[in-house]
């Protein structure tokens, strides 16, 4: 999961940024999403363990961003 805070006003800019960028890896699915206070989340899904060595996205310029970007990685959970 990758999820940036666009500058004042760049929110557009760093969603068109975002979905302009291509990994060196396809995932098996890759989702954009959007919220306020000009939020970009993008999730992608891997078949590959935890661990992996998976291409992410980079870091949009500073121009485009209030902050470092955040990304956690998380696993799917079996259901009960």
């Amino acid at each position: 999961m990758w999820e940036a805070r666009a500058a004042e006003g760049r929110g557009a800019d760093l969603l068109a940024w975002v979905r302009e960028q291509a990994l060196a890896a396809e995932p098996l699915r890759r989702e954009t999403f959007r919220a306020p206070q000009d939020r970009v989340l993008v999730v992608t899904w891997w078949d590959a363990p935890y661990d992996a060595p998976l291409p992410e996205l980079p870091e949009p310029g500073p121009e485009l961003v209030t902050r470092a970007v955040h990304r956690w990685r998380f696993e799917a959970v079996a259901e009960d």
